[in-house]
């Protein structure tokens, strides 16, 4: 059976679930995370829910198909059913590993008590964070245990190109694997800053989280 990891290594190769507009569902990687994620033409729901239970609220909606899973009316379904929360729908976003070191001087943090690295903690495993004047960069593995970064640049410095850098810098420190970056539709600056940084969109997700103190590897 395929599974959420081998769907997102193919995207991440250019190589997409066929745009016939159906849905598959496939198990959670973990027990942590559960969602959709909406690519051309096909959607993936990850969930350890029944199968049929997704088909069948889907199909009840009155909507455009190709659109039902990422339908409001459908997130709330899948959050009452579960008891889990989502903040946003993100791109998706994705970006081959380059070799090198980073274009720019980083230092790593490696204080477990760090706010970024405990808040990062919460939806990614093996977190990595690093530090240069005026920005951090994250990277750790999140949704089926793929690389996943993320940056934060401080007011002060914004509009000169830092997070871009930062960006770049994590296919830099990717281990020869495809990072991948999840952004607010919304974020319009820093899309503009992945895609700078050769980020291309692969599609849309809903992340739904559970409460703390769930794992994210399975025994």
């Amino acid at each position: 059976m395929e599974t959420l990891r081998d769907i997102l290594d193919a995207a991440a190769r250019g190589v997409f679930p066929p745009a016939n507009g159906r849905t598959t569902v496939v198990p959670q990687h973990c027990a942590r995370d559960a969602g959709v994620i909406a690519f051309t033409g096909h959607s993936v729901v990850f969930t350890d829910e029944d199968p049929q239970w997704v088909y069948d609220t889907l199909g009840a909606l009155d909507c455009d198909t190709l659109a039902a899973t990422m339908n409001a009316r459908f997130l709330a379904a899948f959050m009452d059913r579960t008891g889990r929360t989502t903040d946003t729908i993100d791109v998706m976003t994705v970006a081959s590993p380059l070799p090198g070191e980073p274009p720019l001087t980083l230092r790593e943090i490696r204080d477990p008590g760090h706010p970024r690295v405990v808040s990062s903690l919460r939806r990614r495993d093996e977190v990595r964070v690093w530090a240069t004047d005026g920005g951090v960069l994250v990277l750790g593995r999140g949704i089926a245990g793929r690389l996943e970064a993320a940056v934060e640049v401080t007011e002060t410095v914004r509009h000169r190109g830092l997070g871009r850098a930062l960006a770049l810098a994590a296919r830099h420190l990717a281990g020869g694997e495809p990072v991948w970056a999840q952004i607010s539709p919304g974020n319009a600056r820093s899309l503009r800053a992945f895609q700078a940084a050769g980020y291309r969109p692969a599609g849309s997700e809903a992340l739904l989280s559970a409460g703390p103190g769930c794992s994210r590897s399975r025994s």
